[in-house]
């Protein structure tokens, strides 16, 4: 480990100097592409560096075990004991730093929330998800923008997609991909009887033109006159647009905007995220084949969470993590949970990486 660490730290410095250069502002991609690679070592360089100073700092007061000097010995006893809480510490700090990065990481996300089982039960779940989401799209300060829904006659949706935009968002947001399930009284039973529901959500890295260019010859689009809940008419000309991929099968619809362009550029924004996802599942199912299980990929087909209204409580049924804040984590107070899951799934690339070491 300490070998590429000392590598990462050259390169970090060579990083240094070759920004100190004039001539590298004259080509800003260039430019740009070096200063993210001087910030992803930098952290590496600084927890290292870190290390490196304790462990000097540690010999250097072992030495003064030694001194004549009660005093001395007393202050340095004290110091040894502070070190060796903190080298632990560093270190696997160090471990987790030079874990792989996921490429997709860095990527804004499409959401997307389906009802499952439970009819206009899970419709409503599929409301409250979404309005959870954005909540703590909120608290992070990301940009979101609705690409498409299908609501019910109660407030629920059938089906809704956004886009959500910042740093990081697919790393604090990809393992929420899943059942949600959902158990409460609704407010239609008379018998005061609890009901099971179910949604699906869907987190996929958006994908850029460059990454994945569809040709028009594999798209069939068909334009319609958009209605709203209950058959209304939400405008008198045919904006609406379903995209049908047709190597694939694939269909995307979206009538939220009033402009057919407008509609048009969000349906294949989907349907970019989509194919871009299939391909990663694919390259993800390859490397399973080949390894045991790959870190973040599982359970991402299976129940992943109950959110039970009687006991007010959620349940991660991946980490086995229950929490009595269920109001407070549909209001968007999901920090603890993402935390719980971020650092679970880096345990389980640690222990991963040691036995293929």
């Amino acid at each position: 480990m300490f070998a590429k660490l000392d590598s990462i730290e050259r390169n970090f410095e060579e990083l240094e100097l070759e920004l100190a250069s004039p001539d590298v502002f004259n080509d800003q991609e260039h430019y740009t592409k070096l200063t993210k690679m001087h910030a992803d070592l930098g952290a590496i360089v600084k927890v290292y560096r870190e290390y490196r100073q304790m462990q000097e700092n540690l010999s250097d007061n072992r030495e003064m075990l030694d001194d004549d000097d009660q005093e001395i010995r007393d202050l340095a006893k004290a110091e040894i004991d502070e070190i060796e809480t903190r080298l632990p510490e560093l270190e696997h700090e160090l471990k987790l730093l030079l874990l792989p990065k996921d490429p997709m990481d860095e990527k804004n996300i499409i959401l997307e929330i389906r009802a499952g089982t439970g009819g206009e039960e899970a419709a409503l779940f599929a409301s409250d998800l979404f309005r959870m989401y954005m909540r703590f799209a909120e608290h992070n300060g990301w940009k979101t923008e609705m690409m498409s829904s299908n609501e019910t006659g109660s407030g629920g949706y059938k089906e809704v997609i956004a886009s959500i935009s910042g740093e990081r968002v697919y790393s604090r947001l990809k393992y929420e991909s899943g059942i949600h399930r959902v158990q409460r009284v609704p407010a239609t039973e008379s018998q005061g009887r609890i009901h099971t529901s179910a949604c699906t959500v869907a987190i996929m890295p958006e994908a850029e033109e460059v990454e994945l260019n569809i040709s028009p010859e594999d798209l069939r689009i068909d334009v319609y006159r958009s209605s709203g809940p209950g058959g209304q008419s939400v405008n008198t000309t045919d904006s609406a647009i379903r995209v049908t991929h047709l190597p694939t099968g694939l269909v995307v619809t979206c009538q939220d905007e009033k402009s057919q362009h407008k509609n048009k550029a969000k349906a294949l924004t989907v349907l970019r995220s989509r194919l871009f996802q299939m391909e990663q599942d694919r390259i993800h199912q390859e490397q399973a084949d080949t390894r045991r299980a790959q870190v973040g990929s599982g359970d991402r087909s299976g129940r992943i969470r109950t959110y039970n209204f009687p006991q007010g409580r959620i349940t991660d049924h991946r980490i086995n993590l229950t929490l009595y804040r269920l109001e407070e984590v549909l209001g968007g107070d999901l920090e603890e949970i993402v935390e719980s899951l971020v650092s679970h799934y880096q345990a389980e690339a640690l222990r991963q990486q040691a036995e293929d070491a």
